[in-house]
């Protein structure tokens, strides 16, 4: 009789070890959903299906400080074009990117450069951004493992911290993301660590405004760690979205010789 009690609590707490087993997997597909399902929100905010925006970058140093203007073009997830219009030493420059590809164009060389995916994490025009952040990459969404470490009330708002872990082989740089994104899609910020986890830098939203119906993070501001007194700051002017933008922009003809 005893023995047959044993076998039956030993089943109950087999059975208990698996379904809290089950209980914490699920939790764990869940935040990961609702991690994905914020991040795209954020950048279907951004950028949705298409958009068109003008955009005045200011880079600030200790010495110096350099105000440029832009338009860029964007289109579905991963394509992206992007020329300066002011001043007129800058204008005519212009980056292109298209799936995984990305060309720069320079008016004074008339010369096409195609970037190795290996520099889409470098400086972009002397500034705090880098190429991916141009193209207001989505590689986050694909390349990395999502979870929200914490949630917290600010301004009305529901703020979310997700945390973005690089997924095994993934061809990323960042060691880890960590973003803050609000209950109606505003990324808050969104700050890089290397490989050793020290914080390398942050983008941080300084403003938001309605622009075309929509609230949206009108002035963006980079940070780099080791240069605190340096920073590159994006306005933008206006913008439309979900518009329709004809094939011929994304193409390296309208790189070199635009029709935009």
């Amino acid at each position: 009789m005893l023995g047959n009690t044993l076998i039956t609590l030993d089943r109950r707490a087999v059975l208990g070890g698996m379904v809290g087993v089950a209980l914490l997997a699920s939790s764990g597909i869940a935040q990961a959903a609702d991690a994905k399902s914020l991040l795209r929100a954020a950048y279907d905010n951004w950028r949705s299906d298409a958009s068109q925006t003008t955009v005045k970058m200011t880079i600030h140093r200790p010495s110096w400080e350099r105000k440029m203007t832009m338009i860029s073009y964007t289109r579905g997830e991963d394509d992206a074009l992007v020329r300066f219009i002011a001043p007129a030493k800058d204008a005519g420059n212009a980056t292109l990117k298209l799936g995984k590809n990305t060309w720069l164009f320079n008016p004074k060389l008339n010369q096409v450069v195609k970037l190795p995916a290996s520099l889409m994490a470098q400086p972009w025009m002397g500034s705090d951004f880098s190429y991916s952040d141009l193209a207001r990459s989505e590689d986050i969404l694909k390349h990395y493992n999502l979870t929200v470490t914490g949630t917290k009330s600010s301004g009305g708002h529901k703020v979310h911290v997700i945390q973005a872990v690089p997924k095994r082989g993934a061809p990323v740089v960042w060691g880890k993301q960590v973003v803050k994104v609000r209950d109606d899609g505003i990324m808050m910020e969104l700050a890089f660590y290397d490989q050793d986890m020290a914080l390398v830098r942050t983008m941080s939203t300084d403003r938001i405004r309605k622009v075309a119906g929509r609230d949206f993070p009108v002035v963006m501001t980079m940070k780099t760690t080791a240069a605190p007194n340096e920073w590159t700051r994006m306005e933008t002017i206006d913008a439309k979205f979900d518009v329709d933008l004809p094939n011929y922009l994304f193409t390296k003809s309208n790189l070199t010789n635009p029709r935009d």
